[in-house]
């Protein structure tokens, strides 16, 4: 089994995007993304084929010639359709692996596995566990690495959905779920997938959430299992697992009148509260950033494009350079990426 060191799931979102197109080279080079399309319910048919081909287009632009894989979990039939046509019109330039699983319909099954087999890109399995494992998802799985054959290489994604202190169980049911799927396959990459980041904002401005999927990674190591070491870690990047749901949204202007600015330490996550309108918006944004700068964590402006953006938010002066919702996500992104990758290498 030979695979990625880290998997993000990631929104096909502009900022998204642009987060993975600013990580170093040594960094990009150990990341393979699942991206996710936003959902399209209820789109005209031509506007649906419109969107989903400019989701992929900002994803291919993003990864040039490197792999990734791509799924669009929360749509409906119309747009798994939709994604369909659009992975086959750019079959023969696209790094992107198709995604499918136990869950799906019948049709995007077939569909994902004629793409894997047409481009011998190789199929993502995508199994979801949000709380205990049930065996009739294994046999679900057992299905379709058959349809699969020996031709179309797979890969699993194991995806724990959001990992919360009140999921005490989650490593143990990982390890059930680990131990029924990996037997099936000589999987070309195994990964496991948990979004720890909190949905709500802090209502003082400030708060500091342990990285309970972190913690569930380190409690599969000490595990011992002999599959463990191959497997590949993954999470929901900055953001929550909830956020990855919503339709698609322009990162400027509009939405709420708040926003967060976002920083990874070994265990923790902080998040700093902040307006994204009114006259004291920069001089809030400015005071949320020295106060990530403060943190005995912070790793020191030279340790990513986030580290840096942040060191001048907090020096600058007036509203330039502050951001906005879009620009804290990306930054969010390429320091927490940057820290996990950092993070798993011996």
């Amino acid at each position: 089994m030979s695979g990625p060191l880290y998997v993000p799931v990631l929104p096909a979102k502009q900022h998204a995007c642009q987060a993975y197109r600013q990580l170093i080279p040594a960094v990009q080079a150990a990341v393979v993304p699942l991206w996710n399309l936003p959902p399209r319910a209820g789109a005209h048919p031509d506007a649906l084929a419109v969107g989903v081909r400019d989701d992929l287009w900002r994803v291919r632009k993003a990864h040039r010639h490197h792999p990734a894989w791509v799924d669009c979990p929360f749509a409906d039939e119309a747009q798994q359709s939709a994604l369909a046509e659009a992975l086959s019109a750019d079959a023969d330039v696209s790094p992107l692996r198709p995604v499918t699983g136990p869950d799906r319909s019948e049709a995007h099954q077939a569909a994902m596995l004629e793409h894997a087999r047409s481009t011998r890109s190789g199929l993502g399995i995508r199994v979801l566990l949000p709380g205990e494992w049930n065996d009739a998802v294994g046999q679900g799985v057992r299905e379709l690495v058959v349809r699969a054959g020996p031709a179309v290489e797979t890969d699993l994604l194991l995806d724990l959905d959001a990992v919360r202190a009140d999921r005490t169980d989650t490593a143990k049911e990982s390890l059930r779920a680990l131990e029924a799927l990996m037997p099936l396959t000589p999987w070309r990459t195994a990964a496991v997938l948990g979004g720890a980041f909190p949905a709500g904002l802090p209502e003082d401005g400030t708060a500091v959430v342990p990285r309970w999927d972190w913690r569930v990674w380190r409690d599969l190591h000490r595990a011992g299992r002999e599959f463990v070491p191959a497997l590949a870690y993954g999470d929901y990047g900055i953001d929550s697992t909830q956020a990855i749901a919503r339709g698609p949204s322009s990162d400027n202007g509009g939405g709420p009148p708040w926003g967060v600015l976002r920083y990874t330490t070994d265990e923790s996550y902080v998040l700093m509260r902040v307006p994204t309108r009114g006259h004291d918006r920069a001089a809030s944004v400015r005071a949320a950033a020295r106060d990530i700068l403060a943190l005995p964590d912070f790793r020191g402006p030279a340790a990513s494009a986030g580290e840096t953006w942040l060191r001048d938010c907090a020096r600058g002066h007036g509203p330039e350079g502050t951001g906005n919702a879009g620009v804290w996500l990306r930054v969010g992104n390429i320091q927490h990426i940057t820290h996990v990758v950092r993070s798993l290498r011996p």
